[in-house]
């Protein structure tokens, strides 16, 4: 069998994260690896990257880290910090003008946006902002990907039915929005059912995973029901690692040795950093494998290779990523 390394892999995650300048809650632990940390990625077989931004701040950031290493970024507002558009100075309409500008002058070149977002719904964390301050700024950042043509970046958590509501109210319900104008796009980090998988790939919307994905027996059932036509994978680093406490643990057991060395390589405690070796704790890019493999176990159907070359023409399908096909 052809290893993973050998396949296109695309995903998502957070690289704009301290943790991978060496810096945890404010304080600085060990030197900066994120260099290393894309080295490690690359003999994964890695073959590129979207920066996810949460904020308007985060977008800025995603966007020069990605100019910087020739990769990819979203621009948006994550849900659980959607009352940044309230407490902007000049209100919500200033600061949706500034995503705006940011989208509009980075569509080409080194370092794009590629997508709108991370927006959607969280009701898990509505301490950070209410129901309805989240769905008002959903709505808001719907327009972009409509006026754009760009495809979503989307988080649902806990909200599914007002999550599909909004986006068949805004003309998202059929093929993605694309008779609108948008591009569909991918929930991602998705931990629902099958059922939603269902709803929501009916719409024309592809569906990510990652560690939190598989965390439960119940989450390893629903991802059986993602047609691979609609699967893309990604790692949300740092967050949403694979652990033994995980039900992914038993199909991960049965990773060949060569695979495990690329994945998952030996860890320290950030206190004990060296150089090319993973810290303890926090997700990486490479570790996509592992979710690429544990996709693979449970649709048996396909082979490995089909899998994430499947995951891989979705992505760059629906980013348009046209460069990397």
């Amino acid at each position: 069998m052809t290893g993973i390394q050998a396949q296109k892999l695309r995903y998502i995650v957070n690289l704009t994260d301290p943790v991978f300048r060496g810096k945890y809650h404010g304080k600085k632990k060990h030197d900066d690896d994120f260099n290393l940390m894309l080295e490690r990625a690359r003999a994964a077989g890695v073959k590129g990257m979207i920066i996810t931004g949460g904020s308007l701040g985060e977008s800025r950031k995603a966007l020069n880290l990605a100019k910087e290493n020739n990769l990819y970024a979203t621009i948006g507002c994550h849900p659980t910090r959607s009352s940044e558009f309230e407490k902007f100075q000049g209100g919500p309409e200033a600061y949706l003008k500034e995503l705006d500008k940011l989208v509009a002058s980075n569509l080409q070149g080194k370092g794009r946006v590629v997508a709108i977002g991370e927006c959607g719904l969280d009701y898990d964390r509505t301490h950070f902002a209410t129901p309805e301050v989240q769905k008002k700024h959903f709505r808001s950042q719907l327009y972009l990907a409509k006026k754009y043509h760009l495809p979503l970046f989307l988080h649902s958590r806990a909200a599914h039915s007002d999550f599909v509501s909004i986006l068949n109210d805004e003309g998202f319900g059929v093929d993605g929005g694309k008779g609108n104008g948008a591009k569909g796009g991918v929930v991602h980090s998705f931990t629902g059912t099958s059922a939603e998988i269902v709803e929501l790939t009916n719409m024309g919307f592809h569906v990510s995973v990652n560690g939190c994905s598989l965390k439960t027996a119940d989450n390893l059932e629903a991802s059986k029901a993602i047609n691979l036509d609609f699967l893309m994978l990604e790692t949300d680093a740092p967050w949403c690692s694979m652990t033994a406490a995980h039900a992914s643990k038993a199909h991960l057991d049965t990773l060949p040795v060569s695979l495990k060395d690329l994945y998952f390589p030996p860890s320290v405690k950030p206190e004990k950093f060296a150089p090319g070796k993973l810290v303890k704790g926090r997700n990486e890019p490479c570790s996509v494998g592992g979710v690429a493999w544990v996709m693979h176990k449970l649709h048996p159907e396909a082979t490995l290779e089909e899998v994430t070359e499947k995951s891989w023409k979705n992505t760059v399908e629906v980013f348009g990523l046209d460069e990397l096909a």
